[in-house]
């Protein structure tokens, strides 16, 4: 089929007349048959959003994505690109995708009653079929739909002329799928500009009287109302979405993970870069303590960016230490998790009567993420020997920038009850208690924990990444 270059020839190979809905349900249903996953790298949503997707696509539904910030509204629509057509067939040089059986602009239902069978047809992929628009406060009408173009006034038309139009975004995602990126911000006498689109699927240009039967799949993403405060949705216009998807954040610490796994910024190249698991999980914990907490606004939501985002700065403290002190390689430390805070507290919002209290906030929820990590690993091991040392006088300072063999030197690890302690506890951590980097940020989290559960002290400023441990008594 691809190589029909005329009408013709479109018609001889039999190309079939099917709409956009038609083609997306078509390529789901051979997806699911072939059990070919739809969307990849979207993480957590399989037994909740992607269903809700499917049928949606399956019952030809237009649909609104509703969630918070961060949870991959924009994604989910732009994969369903993928439910295209790899190409498809279009009169040339149609400016709105017009198939060649039934064109619909002035221009090429001139050309074809004209050429006939001998019309020229071109091939467009489907990535050309996907418009996607940003929903603000200065969009028209005019970008939406279209307006009358001054030039082609100008050259000699008349202005009555259906050719002197020009096509707005939605006419020219005609035969393909148009998302709306946060909907509820597009003002509300925009908004009445859709309602055609979504039940009679046409479109009316100014004071033309003409008829364009669009033919295309709406999407559209909002945050929940009680959050934006910016907008909302006509009921009229919300009333003609067919479907409507509900995301949610992570409901499981490996979702999480993952999640920031896969769209954290590579290492650069050079120093070898490790980021202990129990470090990932406990990112993962605090952001999950994060979305239960008071003090938090749960309406503005705590992202999956603000995970990415400690992720990448953690890893960024500990080359900047491997750098500074000529290390092999980079192994974040519980002092880099400290550091983090300045970096991702621009990501909250806090509902808190006393100012300044933000960081303090944060530190709390970071104390129990690392506490929540730390008795998954290590509850039921036996610190004695450890205990012992800091009670006998054993001081032990850290800090975000101190190098992990300067670290392990103020440990007695000759005494062979407290090697075989770092020793298990590293295996315990499912870290290589070999190498100096692992073995200084195994024992740093042992010495953390012990901390936060009232068996050593802790002084210092720990929100700067330096501190020193000392016996309880």
């Amino acid at each position: 089929m691809a190589v029909a270059r005329t009408l013709g020839e479109l018609r001889d190979s039999g190309y079939p007349v099917r709409s956009v809905k038609e083609e997306l349900r078509a390529n789901l249903l051979a997806r699911l048959h072939s059990r070919d996953p739809l969307f990849p790298s979207i993480v957590g949503y399989s037994d909740s959003v992607l269903p809700t997707i499917e049928r949606a696509v399956l019952a030809e539904h237009d649909a609104i994505i509703l969630g918070e910030r961060g949870q991959a509204k924009s994604r989910l629509m732009r994969y369903l690109v993928q439910l295209l057509d790899e190409t498809v067939p279009v009169i040339q040089g149609c400016e709105i995708n017009d198939h060649p059986y039934h064109p619909i602009c002035a221009r090429c239902r001139s050309l074809v009653a004209e050429m006939g069978d001998g019309s020229p047809v071109e091939w467009i992929n489907r990535e050309h079929r996907y418009s996607e628009k940003l929903a603000t406060p200065d969009v028209s009408v005019a970008d939406l739909i279209g307006d009358v173009d001054p030039i082609r006034v100008a050259e000699g038309r008349y202005l009555g002329d259906e050719l002197t139009i020009h096509y707005g975004l939605v006419p020219r995602t005609h035969r393909g799928i148009l998302a709306i990126n946060e909907l509820p911000d597009l003002p509300e006498r925009i908004q009445v500009s859709l309602l055609n689109i979504l039940e009679e699927r046409d479109i009316q240009v100014r004071g033309y009287k003409i008829r364009l039967p669009l033919d295309l799949m709406l999407v559209a993403s909002a945050n929940p109302e009680d959050y934006t405060h910016r907008g909302r949705i006509i009921s009229p216009l919300k009333d003609r979405f067919g479907s409507q998807v509900r995301t949610h954040y992570p409901r499981h610490v490996d979702h999480e993970i993952s999640i920031m796994e896969q769209e954290a910024a590579p290492a650069p190249e050079g120093i070898p870069l490790r980021v202990p698991h129990h470090l990932k999980e406990t990112i993962a914990e605090l952001a999950a303590e994060l979305r239960n907490t008071p003090q938090v606004n749960q309406r503005s939501g705590v992202s999956v960016r603000f995970s990415i985002g400690a992720l990448e700065s953690l890893a960024a403290s500990a080359l900047r230490r491997a750098v500074l002190n000529r290390e092999d390689e980079a192994v974040p430390r519980p002092a880099d998790l400290y550091t983090i805070m300045p970096a991702v507290i621009g990501r909250l919002e806090f509902d808190t009567f006393d100012e300044g209290r933000e960081p303090e906030i944060l530190e709390h929820a970071l104390k129990l993420s690392v506490l929540e990590v730390w008795d998954r690993y290590l509850r039921g091991e036996d610190f004695t020997a450890l205990i012992e040392a800091f009670d006998s006088g054993l001081e032990v300072e850290t800090s975000d920038a101190m190098g992990s063999d300067e670290f392990l030197r103020q440990f007695p690890l000759n005494d062979g009850r407290i090697s075989q302690t770092v020793e298990r506890s590293a295996s315990r951590l499912r870290i290589d208690g070999a190498a100096p980097a692992s073995r200084a940020g195994a024992l740093e989290f042992v010495l953390e924990g012990l901390h936060l559960n009232k068996r050593i002290n802790k002084s210092g400023a720990g929100r700067s990444g330096g501190a020193t441990y000392g016996g309880a008594r």
